[in-house]
């Protein structure tokens, strides 16, 4: 696939893409830690970027398929290159410049999700999806894996300021270097009111039960799963083991698995590839399984790192199966409908989680989440259609 110019120029523009949106939290966390930014802030910065990516989602998925998905990808991209200077003036100054130029950010990437969905189903014809998008999530993988440690290098000479600049020009690059698309999907420029048009992109996710039943596990999941992991896995590493290195070595397991999983789904077709892929989404329940009970540091790695295998198994069939099965002019709509559900509301999860923990203990908690992940997945596969994503 990289030996394909047009698509190694879209696997360039959106590896950028998802790497500037990885840094920015990383980053600006170093800049908690030379005091030139509060925590309190920090959280404001991080809620204000979120807050623009939920809003933006819906509105990028009826531009991309209102016009064409590359301007999309372009403005998009350029909204948030223009943004992120401003982030690095406010630093250390005013708290409202950071936010506001923080949720413009948020907003480019979350309309430049569901376009580069849409863009990939016209960049690469359908045998080659699966592989191609084996081959995005792979360099997501990579870079979250050698991410912290490359940004923890450059710190040593480049100042926060420089490196938030940096993550500019990465999403100069998402913006710029992406290829054109082809003539599916949008182009008609219908004039019709924003929520009328979403509205059809909607009524196209429910002529597909198979995906309805399929986003609500994912959803579940990342509700369940994802909170425990990012509440839940830093207090029992604490507690329980007295090192942090438990939580190092869990999402380093995790992310490695990650890559293994994108490795082994590039190739491999199993015939049920629906119930292949939920199985797969199903293994995160493994993770927060892991943290019920006071068992050798090796269990918990060898959990996350089935959670991650998981993740990929089912990830890339599953946006596979998007850009093969919906109508093509409603692809970004049912994308950001895809994305708006499953990541925009992961912070719902993360918000509820601590509560639960207070009102209920670590124990109930943890094992709510394992039945959760375990559970939605199984009820999706029972769904006309979910057996192979069709």
């Amino acid at each position: 696939m990289l030996r394909d110019v047009p698509f190694l120029r879209l696997w360039s523009g959106t590896t950028a893409s998802g790497l500037a949106t990885w840094a920015l939290p990383f980053i600006l966390g170093l800049a908690v830690l030379d005091r030139s930014l509060t925590a309190a802030g920090l959280g404001i910065v991080l809620a204000a970027r979120t807050a623009g990516f939920v809003g933006a989602v819906p509105l990028g998925g009826v531009l991309a398929d209102r016009y064409s998905r590359r301007a999309v990808v372009l403005w998009a991209g350029l909204a948030a290159a223009v943004a992120t200077p401003l982030i690095a003036v406010g630093l250390g100054g005013s708290m409202p410049l950071m936010a506001l130029a923080s949720a413009v950010v948020g907003a480019g990437q979350g309309a430049c999700r569901p376009a580069f969905q849409a863009l990939t189903a016209e960049v690469v014809d359908e045998p080659r999806r699966q592989q191609a998008n084996a081959a995005m999530t792979l360099a997501v993988r990579v870079t979250t894996l050698l991410g912290p440690g490359l940004a923890a290098l450059l710190a040593t000479v480049i100042d926060v300021a420089g490196l938030v600049l940096a993550t500019a020009l990465l999403w100069l690059v998402a913006a710029l270097v992406p290829p054109r698309g082809g003539t599916v999907g949008g182009g008609t420029r219908d004039r019709a009111r924003f929520v009328a048009e979403f509205a059809d992109g909607v009524r196209e996710a429910r002529r597909h039960p198979w995906f309805l039943a399929g986003l609500g596990a994912l959803t579940a999941v990342i509700a369940t799963g994802y909170s425990a992991t990012a509440v839940v896995l830093p207090l029992v590493s604490r507690d329980r083991y007295g090192t942090e290195a438990v939580l190092a070595g869990a999402l380093t397991a995790y992310t490695a698995g990650a890559l293994a999983g994108a490795l082994l789904v590039a190739r491999w077709r199993p015939t049920a590839r629906g119930w292949a892929a939920l199985a797969g989404l199903g293994c995160y329940g493994v993770a927060p399984l892991s943290l019920l009970l006071p068992v050798h540091p090796a269990v918990v790695f060898a959990a996350y790192l089935v959670a991650g295998v998981g993740i990929e198994l089912f990830n890339v069939p599953w946006f596979t199966a998007i850009q093969r099965e919906v109508e093509p002019a409603k692809l970004a709509r049912v994308s950001s409908l895809d994305f708006l559900l499953s990541y925009g509301l992961a912070p719902v999860g993360l918000a509820l989680i601590a509560p639960a923990v207070d009102a209920f203990g670590v124990t109930a908690v943890l094992g709510g989440c394992a039945v959760v992940c375990f559970l939605a997945p199984a009820a999706a596969a029972l769904v006309p259609g979910s057996r192979r994503f069709h």
